[in-house]
C-alpha cells in the first residue's frame, strides 16, 4: 500500500516525483512501514533525483547530435531548424508537422523521451487510465523531401529566383518557363558590369531642359507643325535615344522590303476590311483615316455612332456604353422600316466626318472629308429590334447656285442591288420638289452612281410616257412636273433613241415597246416597298435655302 501511494503521487516528470515525494513522506509517514528510518527515505529520494538528472543530460546531448545530423543531410540552405522543447507538435526539415512515423524518429528528439517515459509511467502505474491524455495533432499535407516538381522531366533542381537549390512547385520552375537551373542563378560578371555602365549612361542627361532648349523646341514646333519629327535630344539619354533610332531604321527597313515586294504601294489603302455591325465588308478605295488606323489591315466601325477602332476588344466594350440607336438629327421621312434622318453638318460634325470617311472606302471620286458644316447629310436606315441600321446617305449643299440636290451619294455594298439606291435618288429629287426647285446631281459621278441615276432617269420617263394623253410633248413640262433637270432629260432620251431631229426640230418619240416593257416589269414587281411615298415626308425646307 505505501508504493502504491508513492507511484500515484509520482508525475511524469523526474524532478517532480523527487520533489512531491519529498514533501508527501513527512505527512504520510503514519501510513508507511514503522521500520523504515527517514534518512533511507532521503537516499532513495536523492538516488531518484540523481537518475533523472542523467536522462535529462542524455536528452540534450541526444537533441545536439539529431540536429547537426538533419543540418548536414538537408539540401536547402533554410532549414536550419532547432527542435522545440515544448510539447508543440515536432517539426520536420522542411518546417511542417511530421506526417509519417518516420519523420518522427529523424526530426523530433523529444519523441524518444516522450516514448520511453510513457513506457516507464505504464510500467510503474499500470493500472492507471492515461486515455485523458490530449493526442497530438499531425498534419497530413506537407511538403517532403520526397515530393517532385510536376513538370514532366524535371529533377526539381534549382529555382526560377536563383536563390534556392530546389522547387516544389511549377511557378518556381526553371523547365516550365524554357530556361535552366544556370540561367536563372545570379547574373554573371560581364552582365553586372554591362547593367552599371548603362546605369551610368542613363545618369549623364540633364533632368530637366534649359530654358534655351525649350524655346528650341517650341520654335521647332510652331515652325514644322507635324510635318517634322519633334526634336529628342535632352528629352532622354543618349543610349536611349541611340536604341529609339535603331528601332526606327530598323522598321523603316522592314517597310522598304515589303514596297519592293509590291506588298505595299504609296497611296494604296492599306485598309482590306472594315468590320460594321453584323457585316465585314471589303473596301474598294482608299480613304484618308488618320495614319495610325490606317496602316491597319482590318478597321471597326460602329453602325450608330460611325466611330472607328482599332480592335474587336475596343469595340465590344464600346458596343456596350454607347447609347446611340439612330443617326442624330431630325426623322423627316418614315414608311415601315424606312426611316431618313437630316442631319445637319455644322451641329454634328464628328458624325458627319466619320461618314465620309466611311463612304470615301466604296466612291472613288468623293473629295468631301472634313469642312461638312455647309452640308445637309440626309441618312436611310432600317430598323429592327436592335436600332436603326444604316442603308446609305446622301449630302447636299444648304446653299446651291447650281441648284445640285445632290453633292455625294452612296448605298452600303450590303444593301446593294435592293432598290435602295433609287430610293435615295427618288427622295432627293422630292425633296427638290417640295422646294420648287430643279435638281441635278453634282458631277462628276461615279460608275456605280451613274448607272443608278440613269436607270433612275429611264423609270421616271417611261412612267411619265405611260401616263402621259396629250399630242405635244415639252421637256420643260417633264422637267417640272419630275424636277429634273433638262440636260439630264435630253440625254436619257438620246439614249433610249427616243429624241430625233427633223426639219430643224427636236421631236420626242414615244416607243411603245419600251414603255411596255417598263410596264411588264412593274407589273412583275408588284407592291414593292422600295419606292418613296410623298405622304411620309415630314419635312419643310431650311431657312435661307
Amino acid at each position: 500500500m505505501p508504493r502504491r501511494r508513492q507511484m500515484a503521487g509520482s508525475g511524469s516528470d523526474g524532478t517532480e516525483d523527487s520533489d512531491s515525494s519529498a514533501e508527501r513522506e513527512p505527512t504520510n509517514s503514519s501510513e508507511s512501514d514503522g521500520n523504515m528510518p527517514k534518512r533511507q527515505r532521503l537516499t532513495r529520494a536523492s538516488t531518484r533525483l540523481s537518475q533523472s538528472s542523467q536522462v535529462f543530460t542524455l536528452y540534450i546531448c541526444l537533441s545536439c547530435l539529431i540536429n547537426m545530423m538533419v543540418l548536414l543531410l538537408s539540401d536547402t540552405p533554410d532549414l536550419k531548424r532547432v527542435a522545440d522543447h515544448d510539447e508543440s507538435p515536432p517539426l520536420t526539415p522542411t518546417g511542417n508537422a511530421p506526417s509519417s512515423e518516420s519523420e518522427l524518429d529523424i526530426s523530433s528528439p523529444n519523441a524518444s523521451h516522450d516514448e520511453s517515459q510513457a513506457k516507464d509511467q505504464s510500467n510503474r502505474d499500470s493500472d492507471k487510465d492515461l486515455s485523458h491524455r490530449p493526442k497530438r495533432r499531425r498534419c497530413h499535407e506537407t511538403y517532403n523531401f520526397n515530393m517532385k516538381c510536376p513538370t514532366p522531366g524535371c529533377n526539381s533542381l534549382g529555382h526560377l529566383t536563383g536563390k534556392h537549390e530546389r522547387h516544389f512547385a511549377v511557378s518556381g520552375c526553371p523547365l516550365y518557363h524554357n530556361l535552366s537551373a544556370d540561367e536563372c542563378k545570379t547574373p554573371t560578371s560581364k552582365q553586372s558590369r554591362y547593367k552599371e555602365q548603362v546605369v551610368e549612361m542613363r545618369k549623364g542627361r540633364n533632368s530637366s531642359l534649359q530654358k534655351e532648349q525649350k524655346e528650341k523646341h517650341m520654335e521647332h514646333r510652331q515652325t514644322h507643325s507635324n510635318t517634322r519629327e519633334p526634336l529628342l535630344e535632352n528629352i532622354t539619354s543618349d543610349y536611349d535615344l541611340e536604341l529609339f533610332r535603331k528601332a526606327q531604321a530598323r522598321a523603316s527597313e522592314d517597310l522598304e522590303k515589303l514596297r519592293i515586294q509590291g506588298q505595299i504601294t504609296e497611296g494604296s489603302n492599306m485598309i482590306k476590311t472594315i468590320l460594321f455591325g453584323r457585316y465585314e465588308l471589303d473596301t474598294w478605295y482608299h480613304s484618308p483615316y488618320p495614319e495610325e488606323y490606317a496602316r491597319l489591315g482590318r478597321l471597326y466601325v460602329c453602325e450608330f455612332c460611325l466611330k472607328y477602332m482599332k480592335s474587336q476588344t475596343i469595340l465590344r466594350r464600346h458596343m456596350a456604353k454607347c447609347v446611340w440607336k439612330h443617326p442624330p438629327g431630325d426623322e423627316v421621312y418614315r414608311k415601315g422600316t424606312i426611316s431618313v434622318f437630316e442631319v445637319d453638318g455644322k451641329k454634328n460634325k464628328i458624325y458627319c466626318q466619320n461618314l465620309c470617311l466611311l463612304a470615301k472606302l466604296f466612291l472613288d471620286h468623293k473629295t468631301l472629308y472634313y469642312d461638312v458644316e455647309p452640308f445637309l447629310f440626309y441618312v436611310m436606315t432600317e430598323a429592327d429590334n436592335t436600332g436603326c441600321h444604316l442603308v446609305g446617305y446622301f449630302s447636299k449643299e444648304k446653299n446651291s447656285f447650281l441648284n445640285y440636290n445632290v453633292s455625294c451619294i452612296l448605298t452600303m455594298p450590303q444593301y446593294m442591288r435592293q432598290g435602295f439606291g433609287k430610293m435615295l435618288i427618288d427622295f432627293s429629287y422630292l425633296l427638290s420638289k417640295v422646294e420648287e426647285k430643279v435638281g441635278s446631281p453634282e458631277r462628276p459621278l461615279s460608275d456605280l452612281g451613274l448607272i443608278s441615276y440613269r436607270s433612275y432617269w429611264k423609270e421616271v420617263l417611261l412612267r411619265y410616257m405611260y401616263n402621259f394623253q396629250g399630242k405635244e410633248i415639252s421637256i420643260k413640262e417633264i422637267s417640272q412636273e419630275t424636277a429634273v433637270n433638262p440636260v439630264d432629260i435630253v440625254s436619257t432620251l438620246q439614249s433610249l433613241q427616243m429624241l430625233k431631229y427633223w426639219k430643224g426640230k427636236h421631236l420626242v418619240l414615244k416607243r411603245q415597246d419600251l414603255i411596255d416593257e417598263w410596264k411588264a416589269k412593274e407589273i412583275k414587281r408588284g407592291n414593292s416597298n422600295k419606292t418613296i411615298d410623298p405622304s411620309s415626308l415630314k419635312w419643310t425646307p431650311p431657312k435661307g435655302t
